[in-house]
This record gives structure tokens, C-alpha cells and sequence, in this order.
């Protein structure tokens, strides 16, 4: 049992949504063959912004109605985070899309106070786990990859919380050494595929983004070619099959420690 998983790094426009979204639509429209899932960036309609009066869009907003849109039109799932308003509330919001129109979402946990995030945003307080085509799936956001309590795996019952980790984020350039080296830990400490999508380009603010996207399997070694600043869509197809192989003549999850997490 495969899942294919294109992921899309690229350049954002700086609160430019409508730009935005025609730009990963030609992205995916010019990219060939099936996959079942696309991962876009942290904020991909807008960029990492803490202006969030007049920007942030509802659950009705335009990008999700693209998102839905999109999902039915390519019988894949769509997911990438966005600047999300509830009621008096904002949220650096991750959206799963089914092709079906369903979603779920989750809203980041750790937010970026070096940029003043928590001053502006909302934090969620609890992650999801989806179950998609045989597979289940752990979607976080840019920061969370720093707390790996946070994005660790369970084991119980003889059983794996999940198989897949997405990160989807607006990372700078100049700690582009701890991104890598993160999702490379978290691969290998839960033993399951990590998903990390990041863009390129200048923000708004002048920050950097070299991008440094990658899938990697449940050994820590890298299964993507997307190079560093480069501008492109990726499929990489995961296997189930080798995943559990894995597992069971490497069953760390047995050994590990049982813990409780305080919200």
C-alpha cells in the first residue's frame, strides 16, 4: 500500500491572496500524473504575517472555498496552514481538505514568540491524527518541529499513533541547519515519514527563505530531489509495506517511555 505526496515549494506574495492562490493552482495544474496529496506552506496565501486585521479570512473564506474546490477537482487532499479569524480569535490554522469536501483542521500549538506571534495568534491545544487511504497522518505547523514531546509517536497496544509526519512552514534561512537537522531526528526518533514543506524567496519583512523541503523515510534518509532555494513540485511515494517491515525488525516503539502531556 503506497501514498503519493506532491510537495510544493515556492515563493509566497506578500498578503497578496488572490496572487497566491493562481500561483499554486498553475503550480499544480503544470505538474503531471496523480497524487493523493498536496502539501503547501505555512500561511501560503498570505505569508508569515502578524498583520491580521483585514487579512485573516473565515472558514468560508476564499482560500478554503480553492482548497475545497481544488481537492474535488484533482480527487486529492489539499492541506497547507492559513491566517484564520473566529469570532474575536485569530489562528495560524492548518487545513486538511478532502476530496470529498470534508475537512479537518488544526491550529498551531507553538507559536513563534521571536516574532511576536503569541501576540497576535491564538494556540490550539491538541493535535490530530487522520486517517487517510490506510494511512494515518500527523499534520503540525513550522515550530512545533522544535518540541518533540509534542510530535512524538506513541506506542500502544502494539500500535503506532501514525505513519506520517507533515510539517508545513515559513522557516528562515538563517537556522535553515536546525530545520534539517530536526525533521531528520523526528524521522528517525518515531520512526514514520516526515513530510517538511518550506518556501524560498523574501517576505514582507525582508526575512530569507531557502526552502531545504524534503520527504524523508522511517530510516532518516531523504527520498526527495527538491533542492535548496529551488522552485518545484515534487511526488514522492511512500510504502506502507517497507514502513512495517521496519518496524518490526527495528521495534524501538516497545522500549519507549509511557507519559502524560499537560495542556
Amino acid at each position: 500500500m503506497s501514498l503519493k505526496i506532491t510537495i510544493i515549494q515556492t515563493k509566497l506574495f506578500w498578503h497578496d491572496r488572490a496572487k497566491n492562490l493562481e500561483w499554486f493552482r498553475s503550480k499544480i495544474d503544470s505538474h503531471p500524473g496523480h497524487t493523493d496529496i498536496y502539501v503547501l506552506p505555512e500561511m501560503f496565501s498570505t505569508g508569515f504575517s502578524m498583520k491580521v486585521e483585514g487579512i485573516a479570512e473565515t472558514m468560508d473564506g476564499e482560500a478554503v472555498r480553492w482548497m475545497k474546490e481544488l481537492a474535488s477537482e484533482k480527487n486529492a487532499v489539499v492541506t497547507g496552514s492559513l491566517m484564520m479569524k473566529e469570532k474575536d480569535r485569530f489562528y495560524n490554522r492548518l487545513i486538511w481538505m478532502f476530496p470529498d469536501g470534508k475537512y479537518e483542521y488544526y491550529d498551531k500549538r507553538h507559536l513563534f514568540r521571536m516574532a511576536g506571534e503569541n501576540d497576535h495568534y491564538s494556540n490550539g491545544n491538541s493535535r490530530i491524527i487522520i486517517n487517510y487511504k490506510g494511512w494515518k497522518i500527523c499534520p503540525l505547523i513550522c515550530y512545533d518541529l522544535r518540541f518533540p514531546v509534542w510530535s512524538r509517536n506513541r506506542f500502544k497496544d502494539g500500535k503506532y499513533d501514525y505513519d506520517c509526519l507533515i510539517y508545513v512552514a515559513n522557516w528562515p534561512e538563517r537556522r535553515s541547519l536546525a530545520w534539517k537537522t530536526l525533521i531528520h531526528a523526528r524521522s528517525i526518533e518515531n520512526l514514520a515519514y516526515v513530510v517538511a514543506v518550506n518556501r524560498i524567496g523574501l517576505d514582507g519583512n525582508d526575512v530569507n527563505y531557502s526552502g531545504d523541503s524534503a520527504v524523508i523515510d522511517f530510516k532518516g534518509e531523504t527520498l526527495s530531489r527538491t533542492s535548496r532555494f529551488g522552485d518545484r513540485c515534487e511526488t514522492v511515494e511512500l510504502s506502507m509495506p517497507d514502513l512495517v517491515t521496519f518496524r518490526d525488525s527495528f521495534p524501538a516503539g516497545m522500549d519507549s517511555d509511557n507519559f502524560s502531556l499537560q495542556i
